[in-house]
């Protein structure tokens, strides 16, 4: 009869450290990466999962898919500019855009605690249609539980999608060269600002709505144009710090990026302030890196900047010919100082 391996001595992570599971193995940190890199991906191991992407790309039959899933446990359920509904779509749908596929079909899973509104509910579920629709993609297969009252913070929900791609580029971390230039597709920081405005309070002259909506469209008329795209990631948890820092380990590059030339609103730097944030590491869901050649830049930019949903589109860096897997920000006053991802959480359940 097998035996199980006893946990203390056989688990990869540093168990006297975090004997338990913290918010910060969650929020897209060195925690998190922590948790997947030394947990998970030893006990899945496979040459897929080992890409470590937003999606997972394989061929059936001749055709390259991509398939993803993710769980929103987004407090509160709406939010300025969004709700858990359309969140749980537009992130799945932007993760399979990030592996340059056009999303086609979705399942979703419900977790709902008893006693939740019912009006709550078909609010939520009527808005994820919506945002199916628009993006696109259809809701073809589900799961429904509910919990017990106090055991599930009113609703959670797993989708997961499946998507096509239509084009033999091979878009990751791994396809990063010397010399690409690494473009965002506008303004950072602004969903989890809504949230925690939310949460704290807090108003401001203007309101800060969430920037939360399907990358698909743009990413794809990138592709239709022939935009030589090495690789994308969307800018969720662990904002714009995480991203660079995950595309600089996995490419083992240096990027060199100019903190003037990187968009954040000034009501969002200014809740930032106030809460003692930093910009560049709260989450957005609308938002995306771009890492291409210098020479499709200028085109990439005028395509992305032609669609409501990438309109801020700048260049904000370059990916350097140092074999040295590091993120180095130019300051607005002329210094350089290494830009390293947080340990932890900063906001929880933004997503």
């Amino acid at each position: 009869m097998p035996t199980t391996p006893d946990f203390t001595s056989s688990c990869p992570l540093p168990i006297q450290d975090y004997p338990h599971v913290l918010l910060g193995h969650g929020g897209g940190g060195k925690l998190m990466h922590q948790l997947i890199s030394k947990l998970f991906v030893p006990a899945f191991r496979n040459p897929m999962l080992e890409a470590q992407h937003d999606a997972s790309v394989f061929n059936i039959a001749g055709q390259r898919l991509a398939f993803t899933t993710d769980s929103y446990v987004v407090r509160p359920l709406f939010f300025p500019g969004g709700d858990l509904g359309s969140l749980a779509v537009h992130g799945t749908v932007n993760d399979l855009a990030m592996a340059g596929a056009r999303p086609l079909y979705l399942s979703a899973a419900f977790i709902i605690e008893e006693g939740l509104p019912m009006e709550t509910l078909w609010k939520i579920v009527t808005s994820m249609q919506q945002a199916a629709q628009n993006a696109g993609v259809q809701i073809i297969t589900g799961d429904t539980k509910v919990v017990d009252k106090g055991k599930g913070d009113g609703l959670f929900i797993n989708t997961a999608g499946i998507g096509i791609l239509e084009h033999p580029l091979k878009i990751a971390p791994q396809s990063v060269q010397p010399g690409d230039a690494i473009l965002v597709s506008g303004d950072l920081g602004r969903h989890g600002m809504a949230i925690m405005a939310v949460r704290e309070g807090l108003s401001f002259e203007s309101a800060i709505e969430s920037d939360s909506a399907s990358l698909a469209v743009p990413v794809l008329q990138l592709l239709r144009a022939g935009i030589d795209i090495h690789c994308l990631r969307d800018i969720t948890r662990g904002g714009l710090t995480s991203v660079l820092n995950e595309i600089a380990e996995a490419a083992n590059l240096a990027l060199h990026v100019e903190e003037k030339l990187i968009p954040v609103r000034e009501d969002v730097r200014a809740a930032c302030e106030i809460l003692g944030l930093d910009p560049l590491q709260v989450a957005c869901e609308g938002r995306f890196a771009a890492f291409l050649p210098p020479h499709d830049a200028d085109r990439a930019l005028e395509i992305l900047r032609a669609h409501p949903t990438s309109a801020g589109a700048c260049m904000i860096g370059k990916v350097s010919d140092q074999r040295s897997p590091k993120v180095l920000l130019k300051s607005t006053i002329g210094t350089q100082r290494i830009l390293d991802m947080s340990t932890g959480e900063q906001l929880p359940r933004i997503c």
